[in-house]
């Protein structure tokens, strides 16, 4: 009898065995078959061919089919997945399932791309005569052609106030009107080419460690805001694409997508360039995937999750922006991305390029321990200066929706010198607050151990943590009172407050609420870099990567959050945010400034950050971290729990403790807890958790290897959400 192991998509730390159809041939391992587990019907990968089982035969069942000829995860993706199962200790069927598009898990056939529609020759005839009778009709055919078909998302977009238009467009292809065909989700896009543009020597130099690397070499590309950080990007890969080799570009967000793909489609408008992150149908995901796996898409630019796609012959990786927090998963599998890019390109024998202004902690040390090659651009491209700093002290200073006077009084200068300025406020929503004047009362998530935000725009309130919504109460819901009063400020009152103040200039605010739809925030991104819009308003979205040559200000308008944090990154987090910032300001030809609105001017991160830059604080920094034995000095992981009853994630993670206390494996690893989160209730479940740390990676998980496994067998297992955080990020 054949044998199959199969990773199946089950919160279960094993696999299961399964037997082959005995008339078939034997579905090669990384290949999908249909079975049932119990019951249900389900999708798994073959991950071994056993020669026995510790089940016996004849309790085994049969696969009900094998879908697959050849093998869809190849033998280098395969032992990535096998690796990250190992060293997340998450179950190994989620983690396979993560190598192929949503399409193929639900056991659909691969696409080559996007279902997309056009007129037949009878819808045109049709069409033709204009008939009054069917609108809506005549409103899609006007959408579509005989040649260029038009896919649904374009559809989608276009026909976004026409009610039901698929019911439409359904009896429009039964009456052979329409027809579906198959897309291609590469790029053909015609844009007007961008050759390459000459280095400097700092820019030349390191291009030329690039290209000297033979076979694996991680280099750290520290480069200042605006110094060219893209060009050295857009030389390497052009080497690589002579090679004829592949390009995975890994970007933070889907918000930094469009410039990024436009600008890459400039210089290389000849090859093929493929997209792949969340924002995309099922249909496109499949396409790109299956285009980086035979080699026709020659870059691919994702998000985190494009780290699992399969390539025919990668040659290079890039992690733009790789200190982005926005890199690590948070939820299910709890990857981070920069280090699995590490991984993807010491298989694949090609070097990884990791590139910011602001590089994380661990990426640094990782320089000074010569893991990695540090490449420094210090100047700005182009000529272009550094903008300047200045700490403006607000203490005692009469604000209007959280502006100061002076702050005030230098938006209009630069106004009226023709500048753009851009206003910084990481809290979206009109007011973090709303209280009663009369009784106290404040607006508080029922949920979650949070206040509730305003939103005069959506008229109501919004809890951040969990998205609960309610209406915006009119009286006190305890006193009955009328005088609700708001505090604080978020960007929607920053831009009612600057629209009072500078009435007729063109100011747009870019958060998540502005650009929920689709298309939109192309659109504000457009009406920033072309000065179109004169006063920028927005929230971290604003902060990372953008080119907005004619921001002559940028104004932080709240530089404190993060000072006093009780997460031990949040002074990291808050340097490189700032930092990321001002780097929006001064990047052409018009000098830049940057006003940081603080009441603490003397605070010593401050202080650094603004006379001797980034890397002074991150030295700073990492000697403080060694000192407290915190990483990259020690290894942390996490173990979070999440109960309808606040004991009962407590008494889960002290069954936890005691069953650690019996292992031999324990020696070495230091146990923090456990303790109740820091929001120990969101979404109306209570939070707890236990903390581990380890000086040893190897300790650590020599630890979690022979104890993680028993904490599904444990009494209190089943009555608690519970997780596994290696490497956490932060410790909320």
């Amino acid at each position: 009898m054949n044998l199959l192991r199969v990773a199946l998509p089950l919160p279960l730390r094993r696999s299961f065995d399964y037997l082959a159809l005995h008339d078939a041939p034997l579905p090669p391992i990384g290949s999908r078959v249909s079975l049932r587990f119990g019951k249900t019907p389900m999708i798994g990968i073959v991950i071994e061919h056993p020669k026995d089982s510790t089940i016996p035969i004849e309790r085994l069942k049969p696969i009900q089919s094998a879908l697959d000829e050849h093998a869809l995860l190849p033998p280098d993706l395969f032992a990535i997945l096998e690796w990250t199962a190992r060293y997340y200790h998450h179950p190994i069927g989620d983690v396979f399932a993560l190598g192929l598009p949503p399409a193929l898990r639900q056991g659909q056939n691969a696409q080559r791309g996007p279902r997309g529609w056009i007129l037949t020759e009878a819808g045109v005839l049709h069409f033709a005569t204009k008939p009054k009778r069917a609108p809506l009709q005549t409103r899609i055919a006007a959408q579509l052609s005989s040649e260029h078909p038009r896919s649904e998302d374009q559809l989608a977009e276009a026909l976004v106030d026409a009610g039901d238009w698929r019911a439409a467009l359904r009896r429009m292809r039964d009456a052979d009107m329409v027809e579906a065909v198959e897309l291609d989700c590469l790029s053909d896009e015609a844009v007007t080419p961008d050759p390459p543009h000459a280095l400097n020597n700092e820019q030349a130099g390191a291009l030329h460690a690039i290209r000297a690397a033979r076979g694996f070499k991680a280099f750290l590309l520290d480069g200042i805001t605006g110094s060219g950080k893209t060009e050295v990007y857009l030389h390497a890969i052009s080497d690589v694409l002579t090679q004829g080799k592949q390009v995975l570009v890994l970007i933070p967000e889907i918000g930094l997508t469009p410039q990024t793909v436009q600008r890459f489609r400039a210089r290389f408008h000849q090859d093929s360039i493929a997209l792949y992150h969340s924002g995309l149908s099922d249909g496109e995901r499949s396409c790109t995937w299956q285009a980086a796996r035979e080699g026709r898409a020659r870059i691919v630019i994702g998000t985190r999750s494009s780290i699992f796609l399969a390539f025919a012959d990668l040659g290079l990786v890039i992690v733009d922006e790789e200190h982005d927090a926005s890199y690590k998963q948070q939820e299910g599998l709890r990857y981070h991305a920069r280090d699995l890019a590490v991984l993807r390109a010491q298989s694949a024998q090609c070097p990884i390029v990791l590139g910011s202004a602001t590089p994380s902690l661990e990426s640094m040390q990782n320089a000074n321990e010569a893991r990695y090659q540090a490449l420094h651009l210090r100047e700005r491209a182009g000529g272009a200066n550094l903008p300047a700093f200045r700490l403006l002290d607000i203490r005692q200073q009469r604000m209007q929706a959280g502006l100061s006077e002076p702050l005030l009084q230098e938006i209009r200068r630069q106004l009226d010198q023709g500048g753009q300025v851009l206003l910084f406020l990481n809290r979206r929503g009109y007011a973090p607050t709303l209280t009663c004047h009369t009784c106290g009362w404040v607006a508080q998530c029922p949920r979650c151990d949070a206040q509730m935000t305003v939103h005069r725009q959506a008229h109501d309130l919004a809890c951040h943590h969990c998205g609960t919504r309610v209406a915006l109460h009119t009286r006190c819901p305890d006193c009955g009172s009328a005088e609700l009063r708001d505090f604080g400020v978020g960007t929607e009152k920053l831009e009612q407050a600057i629209a009072e103040r500078f009435p007729g200039v063109a100011t747009i605010r870019i958060d998540r609420d502005s650009t929920r739809n689709k298309g939109q925030i192309e659109a504000l991104l457009n009406e920033a870099e072309s000065g179109r819009a004169r006063i920028l308003i927005g929230t971290q979205m604003l902060a990372k990567g953008h080119h907005f040559p004619n921001v002559s200000l940028v104004a932080i308008i709240h530089a404190d959050g993060g000072l006093f944090g009780a997460d031990f990154r949040a002074t990291e987090h808050l340097a490189q945010l700032l930092i990321q910032v001002a780097g929006r300001a001064g990047r052409a030809e018009r000098p830049g400034q940057v006003w940081i609105q603080t009441h603490h001017p003397d605070h010593p991160l401050l202080q650094t950050l603004v006379r001797e830059g980034y890397a002074a604080f991150a030295t700073l920094a990492l000697e403080e971290r060694s000192l407290a034995g915190l990483p990259p000095f020690s290894h942390f992981a996490l173990v979070r729990t999440e109960s309808t009853q606040a004991e009962t994630g407590m008494q889960f993670l002290q069954h936890a403790l005691q069953a650690a206390d019996q292992l031999e494996a324990a020696e070495g690893v230091q146990f923090l807890g456990p303790v109740p989160a820091p929001m120990e209730r969101r979404a109306g479940r209570w939070r707890a958790q236990l903390l581990l740390q380890a000086q040893s990676r190897g300790a650590l998980h020599r630890l979690l290897e022979a104890w993680i496994g028993s904490l599904e067998n444990l009494p209190a297992a089943r009555k608690v959400r519970w997780s596994l955080d290696v490497d956490p990020m932060d410790l909320f």
